[in-house]
């Protein structure tokens, strides 16, 4: 037997179900709205709502605001809702909806410490852990989910992530592991010429370059130039609802807009932390041979065979892991922006400072492991 909101048009019949309710749409409702008269009986004050699409025959980009129309007097008397049977598309603002109804957005705070002693407090806090531990469990399933809808991911987003975090970034890269290796070398040198042990130096500034300082300052770099540019890209996205707009058409945000961004570090990252490498190792010839009288083969020779595939790869490995840590830490910040004036601003400082404070502590906790392990 249909209650209240079986009108003459027949869209909206409103039955009551064992422990509920059940809301049936019914014929087109392609540019129809409905009235007043077809709301929720007053009688319906608890039990589950679940909303019946069996004889809906055609809908619109009206259609969730149409229901929401219905379903929202209900939300807010706290009644639960079952809208699995809507299409994926109608479902997304709908859930968008329910979580803002029952869980409003948090006021933004009057003063955000961003300050390295401020984010790393609250990165060891309960909720930011448990906030960034879902985020990356969500980033790897999202893995997953591309090779079920492998056309929301585009090749010219990761090609032109590529673009940004490789070729644009060797500049500034190359320009400070050069000025660190000549540091490094003419540092170490002023230690062992007093021993009388130059040759050493290309030993200390090969294995220093190679295994830890080329991989933490292409990180570091990049912590600055691409973290905090992800940061403000999906912040501001964020914050623009166009993250909302892509769940409510079907497309998955972390498909389309963060693996992009994270296969491409992760594509470009070892050919850049190569790169640094060897421009680090030959930064220490000037300083060697102008000021400490090491010929340019000695040096070279010297370097070849303090380099082994240990140092590299574990090198290669901090680096990638470095890279990752910032692909990572912006996407997390972007994609958890508030919703206020002050949030790209500070989404972006948060990514960069968590970036590098993940590093450090990323850098700290593989050398004792490498070092208790041999290598």
């Amino acid at each position: 037997m249909s209650a209240r909101g079986s009108n003459n048009d027949g869209h909206v019949q409103w039955l009551p179900s064992d422990g509920g309710w059940v809301l049936q749409l019914h014929h087109d409702w392609r540019g129809y709205a409905p009235d007043k008269t077809q709301a929720a009986p007053d009688r319906l004050t608890q039990g589950l709502i679940t909303v019946d699409v069996a004889r809906l025959a055609a809908w619109d980009a009206n259609l969730p605001s149409s229901l929401w129309a219905l379903l929202g007097p209900l939300a807010q008397r706290g009644l639960a809702l079952d809208i699995s049977a809507l299409p994926a598309a109608v479902r997304a603002p709908l859930r968008l909806a329910l979580q803002a109804q029952s869980q409003p957005l948090e006021p933004a705070r009057a003063e955000a410490d961003v300050s390295v002693l401020g984010v790393i407090r609250e990165s060891l806090s309960w909720n930011e852990l448990r906030t960034t531990v879902a985020f990356v469990g969500e980033l790897l399933l999202s893995i997953g989910r591309l090779r079920q809808r492998p056309r929301v991911f585009r090749l010219a987003d990761l090609l032109h992530q590529m673009d940004e975090m490789g070729p644009r970034s060797l500049p500034i890269v190359g320009l400070t592991t050069f000025l660190v290796g000549l540091m490094l070398a003419y540092m170490s040198g002023a230690q062992l010429d007093r021993i009388g042990a130059p040759n050493l130096i290309a030993d200390v500034v090969t294995v220093g370059m190679v295994r830890e300082l080329a991989a933490l300052m292409t990180g570091v770099i990049l912590a600055g130039r691409i973290g905090g540019a992800i940061a403000a890209e999906l912040g501001t996205m964020t914050v623009n609802e166009e993250v909302d707009a892509l769940r409510a058409l079907g497309i998955d945000p972390m498909v389309h807009l963060a693996l992009p961004r994270l296969f491409g570090m992760l594509l470009t990252a070892p050919f850049l932390i190569a790169f640094a490498m060897v421009v680090g190792v030959l930064a220490g010839l000037p300083a060697v041979t102008l000021v400490y009288g090491v010929s340019t083969p000695d040096y070279l020779h010297k370097s070849m065979l303090a380099l082994n595939w240990t140092h590299l790869w574990i090198g290669l490995f901090k680096g990638t892991m470095y890279t990752l840590l910032v692909v990572i830490a912006g996407c997390r910040e972007g994609f958890y922006a508030q919703h206020n004036a002050q949030a790209i601003g500070l989404a972006t400082t948060r990514a960069v400072v968590k970036a590098l404070v993940w590093m450090v502590t990323a850098a700290c906790a593989s050398t004792v492991v490498f070092q208790s392990l041999g290598y």
